[in-house]
Parts: structure tokens; C-alpha cells; sequence
């Protein structure tokens, strides 16, 4: 039941954080919420979460939200039965919806006054409780106590490695399968004092980064840098000869030029010859780098000692975001790189800052560079829970790779490519999981809500975002109906197979994002014109222009974007 009057006490809607919350609650021991009743949670055998982009109050038929300023637009609204026409076809674009639940909550997504959050990531990050809070500063400062100042100890472990990615040698496990063109770095044994090693000798550290270009087959190796951690000479860099045709040369962010490549004269073979020998040296060399993952990719070499200062440092909304190294540099290193505008970056330099952020790791040790934000994954959470006799089994199921996402931490993940698939994963693991996730996103591709990747240009990109936000342009309700209709069979599906007294929380997240993101692109494409001296007053640059108008309607837009529905309910 809904707690009416702590949610008329609140002064926005529910946040997904409230979700989350409500579904430690339901899944682990955490305290009840205040906005809402569960009476003897204790009995509920599962908790399955469904996030379903797409669906708006229009489509089940709901009233709309409350306009006038005595009205609270944020208590929960009823759901109306489903109700067919003249023809028998149901009015409400998903009956199940409309029949199984009585009331649905209004949400609001996490955001701020010009952009919205990531759903998925306040779902799944949440705060440590107070004991646990005290468990790891005591923890941390013993730590910082028995540690020496020796970079050793900032070894990517391999579950960090394969968590993030990583092309794991074949004689660390056997995780990553080498196309052909691909090598490994020679050690003398494949053992655990790779990852573990003695702290003394040092072994030879070196700074890398990597430059690409564009051909017809991709991206390819153009330039590589290495520089000697303990001294600070650069031992190799070299420009890489391509095998094919430059279709870009992605200047802007690469700092290569046809100019450039002219002179190169190292074809791709040799230049990763060079460096596998460098990185097979005795002791085993470590590799230094930001996102070091892309580069050994870049080079195709998988290597076993590896220092990432993507995931050395935090980012200031905690994990699984990941800081950028300009950023990083500026705020931990007091300097600015990467500004040359359209001259792109440099590797010697991004290699020397990743240098220098370690240094200043060593020197202060294992806290400094670490937000004090004090967020855990829901899954470490419910590994605590003292509801069940036995730890809470979970598991997330969801498009993409959830394993290197947000799913890290769950007992188990199920990749999918469908909603087909999501709804199976679902099912197939109901009776061994206590917790279960899934998203499913057919609906939000099919309103168009789901945008492309962006190209790298900022005022193509803003182009076609706002082109996509044409709020006029809408799917044909002949052409959403089979999206609609499939969407309820699956959810019905899904009920079928939920055992008694399991609880099913279906949450949206938030609403038509598209106008949002295409002000924001034309803001971003506006500043970036600014800040690289252009005339945003010459001819062809109309859509990226910015003015006072264009920012109250980005606010505005935030906050429709920021709407959201969730339907509770216990299965009898």
C-alpha cells in the first residue's frame, strides 16, 4: 500500500533511488521505506525488477498528470481497467498492465537542472550502511598503514582485468580467444607471481598510449609512445605505416595528419614485434595507461601486468564510471592537456600524465585520488543480508553485456540481443535466483527513443539529435501495435511463471529523452565552437547557435525527461 501522506510530505516524486531502496527492502534486511507499506516482507520468495522504457500514461490510458498548482502531481494514480472499443480491441496498449495493477506511482529519474542521470546506475549503486561505513575506514586505514610506496601494489588483479575488458593472456585463463594477427608477451612462467609479484626488484614500468586512424576496415594503429616510468625517457615512439587507405585521420583527436603518416615508415607488424619483445623482458615488465585496454587492442597484445589509472583513481560519481584523463590531470595534477583544439592529442603527453598520476598514488597513497562517496553495488549489499539463511542469489539479465556493467557483482548475468531472450533469462532462472533483473527495450527502439552512436562531429551530431527529437514525430499507432501487443504477452508470460507471494516491481526510469539530448548536443556543440575560436555566426552554423531561450526549454525538457511510472505488486 501506498503511504499517501508521506508522499503529499514529499517535495518531488519517487526517485529510483526509493526503487532500489524498496527493493533491498523486499530482497535483503534493509529498513522499510516511509512512502510505502509491505506488510510481512519476510514471506516474499522473489523479487523480480523490470525496467520497460517507453511506456508513457498515453499508452495505458491513464489521466494526465495534474497541472494545477494545488494538485500534487507526484501521489500515486489509479489504473483504469482495461476497456475495449467498438471492435473488442482493448484501448490500453498493454491490458496486462492495466488488469494487474491498481495503482501506478509517478517517478522522477536522478538528474539535475540540465541533464538527467543514468537510471540504471542509481538503481544499481546505492549507499554503504553506517556499519559498513566503519568496517572500511578501519579497513582502509590499515591498509594505508602496512603498505609500502611501491607501485606493485596498483596491479590490475585478473577478475579487474576481465571485468573491464581486459585481452587476458591465454596462460592467466583462459577467458579471451586471440583472432588471428594477435599475440601474447613471454614470461618465464605463467604463475600467480605475475599478478602477485615480490615487491623488490622493481620491474621496469612503462607509460603507453596509442593513436588511431580510420580506414575501410576500422580502426588502426597510427602512432605508439613508451616512456620509462623511473626515468622518464621515451623508449619508443613511432608512427605506424597503415596497411590501407585513410578514410580519417581523426585529427581532432589523435593529433595524426596525412603529413605525418607520410613519413611513417614502421608497417604495423614491426612496431608490435618491437613492443612484445620490450614487454618480455625479465622481470616481467608493467604497462601503464589510461583505459590500457583499448591500446593492448590497438597494438593486439595481451599482456599480464597492467596499471590503469582509469581504474586506480574514481570517478566523482563512483564506480562503474570511469574518470577521463584530462580530467583527472587537471584535478589531481594541477595542469591542463589535451587543449591543442583541433590538433588533437599527444601520447607522449597523455603517457607523462598517466606517469605522473601514479607518482602521486605512490606518494600519498592507496585513498588519494578516491571520491569519499561511499556507494556499493545492491548485489555487495544483499551479499550481507541476514533476511535469508544463505547469501542472496541475484541475477541480472539484460541486453548488452551486463557482466561488465552493472551486473559485475550479481551471482549470475545473461547477455541478450532480444526481449525474446530477456524474458526467457528471466524464466529459466527464477527458481534458483531470489533477486532477478531485466530490462527490456523493444518499445523505447520502436518510439524511436533509442539514438544512434555519436560520429565524433559535435554539429552533425547535434543536427541529427534534434532532427530525431521532433517531439511531431511519432510512430503510427498501426506501426506501435505489434510492439505493444508482444510487449504484453511477454509480461504476461513472465507473471505465469512467477511462483506465489513474488513480488514484481516494473518501473520505466523515465520519459521521451530525445528533445533533451538533442538541446544538450546543440549546447555542447555551441561551447566547443566557442572554446576552438569559431564563428558561430558564419554561415551553416544556425543549428548549433545558443541562446537564453534554448537553455529555460533545455530545463523544461529535463523535467519531462525526468518522468517516470512504477507498478508494484505481490503475485497471490
Amino acid at each position: 500500500m501506498y503511504a499517501k501522506g508521506e508522499i503529499l510530505r514529499r517535495r518531488e516524486a519517487v526517485g529510483i533511488n526509493d526503487v532500489r531502496d524498496l527493493v533491498l527492502h523486499l530482497a535483503a534486511d534493509a529498513p522499510p521505506p516511509s512512502w510505502v507499506r509491505v506488510e510481512n516482507c519476510h514471506n516474499v520468495k522473489k523479487v523480480v525488477a523490470l525496467l520497460v522504457p517507453g511506456l508513457t500514461p498515453d499508452l495505458l490510458c491513464l489521466p494526465p498528470l495534474p497541472t494545477s498548482a494545488t494538485s500534487n502531481p507526484n501521489v500515486p494514480i489509479q489504473v483504469p481497467l482495461p476497456s475495449p472499443d467498438a471492435s473488442g480491441t482493448d484501448t490500453s496498449g498493454v491490458p496486462f498492465i492495466n488488469s494487474t495493477f491498481t495503482y501506478t506511482c509517478p517517478t522522477r529519474a536522478p538528474g539535475e537542472q540540465t541533464r538527467m542521470h543514468s537510471v540504471l546506475n542509481t538503481f544499481f549503486q546505492g549507499p554503504v550502511t553506517g556499519d559498513e561505513k566503519k568496517r572500511r575506514l578501519t579497513e582502509r586505514l590499515a591498509s594505508e598503514r602496512a603498505q609500502e610506496k611501491n607501485p606493485m601494489h596498483y596491479l590490475l588483479t585478473l577478475e579487474q582485468m576481465i571485468e573491464n575488458g581486459y585481452p587476458v593472456p591465454s596462460y592467466l585463463a583462459d577467458v579471451f580467444e586471440k583472432p588471428a594477427g594477435w599475440v601474447e608477451t613471454e614470461v618465464k612462467e605463467g604463475d600467480a607471481t605475475l599478478l602477485a609479484p615480490p615487491m623488490s626488484p622493481l620491474p621496469r614500468i612503462y607509460a603507453m598510449d596509442c593513436e588511431m586512424c580510420l580506414t575501410d576496415a576500422g580502426k588502426q594503429l597510427a602512432r605508439v609512445c613508451l616512456i620509462d616510468y623511473t626515468s622518464g625517457i621515451v623508449v619508443y615512439d613511432t608512427l605506424v605505416k597503415p596497411s590501407l587507405p585513410v578514410t580519417d585521420y581523426l585529427t581532432r583527436w589523435s593529433g595524426i595528419t596525412a603529413a605525418a603518416l607520410e613519413r611513417a615508415t614502421n608497417p604495423f607488424e614491426a612496431v608490435q614485434a618491437h613492443v612484445v619483445k620490450l614487454l618480455s623482458a625479465r622481470p616481467t615488465p608493467v604497462l601503464l595507461g589510461h583505459s590500457l585496454e583499448s591500446d593492448l587492442g590497438a597494438l593486439k597484445i595481451c599482456h599480464p601486468r597492467c596499471i590503469d589509472t582509469a581504474l586506480a583513481f574514481h570517478h566523482p560519481r563512483g564506480r562503474p564510471l570511469k574518470p577521463g584523463l584530462a580530467w583527472l590531470t587537471k584535478k589531481w595534477c594541477g595542469r591542463e592537456i589535451q587543449n591543442r583544439g583541433e590538433g588533437g592529442h599527444d601520447p607522449e603527453e597523455d603517457a607523462r600524465a598517466c606517469m605522473d598520476l601514479l607518482k602521486k598514488k605512490v606518494a600519498h597513497g592507496p585513498g588519494y585520488g578516491e571520491f569519499r562517496v561511499d556507494t556499493e553495488s545492491i548485489f555487495e549489499r544483499m551479499s550481507r543480508s541476514k533476511l535469508h539463511k544463505m547469501p542472496v542469489r541475484s541475477a541480472v539479465v539484460d541486453h548488452g553485456n551486463p557482466a561488465a556493467w552493472h551486473g559485475q557483482k550479481a551471482t549470475t548475468c545473461v547477455a541478450c540481443t532480444t526481449d525474446k531472450e530477456v524474458i526467457e533469462g528471466l524464466i529459466a532462472n527464477l527458481d534458483t535466483h531470489h533477486f532477478l533483473f531485466g530490462r527490456m527495450t523493444a518499445l523505447a527502439d520502436a518510439r524511436g527513443w533509442i539514438t544512434p552512436k555519436p560520429s565524433g562531429d559535435p554539429v552533425l551530431d547535434a543536427a541529427s539529435a534534434f532532427a530525431a527529437s521532433d517531439p511531431d514525430h511519432t510512430p503510427d499507432p498501426a506501426v506501435l501495435a505489434p510492439t505493444l501487443a508482444t510487449l504484453d504477452a511477454q509480461l504476461r508470460e513472465l507473471y505465469a511463471a512467477l511462483p506465489a507471494r513474488a513480488a514484481l516491481v516494473l518501473f520505466t526510469g523515465h520519459a521521451d529523452p530525445r528533445r533533451m539530448a538533442a538541446l544538450n548536443a546543440r549546447k555542447g556543440a555551441f561551447e566547443g565552437a566557442l572554446k576552438t575560436g569559431k564563428d558561430v555566426d558564419e554561415a551553416g552554423a544556425e543549428s548549433v547557435r545558443w541562446t537564453s531561450a534554448d537553455a529555460r526549454a533545455l530545463e523544461e525538457e529535463v523535467e519531462k525527461a525526468r518522468r517516470g511510472l512504477l507498478f508494484l505488486g505481490v503475485k497471490g
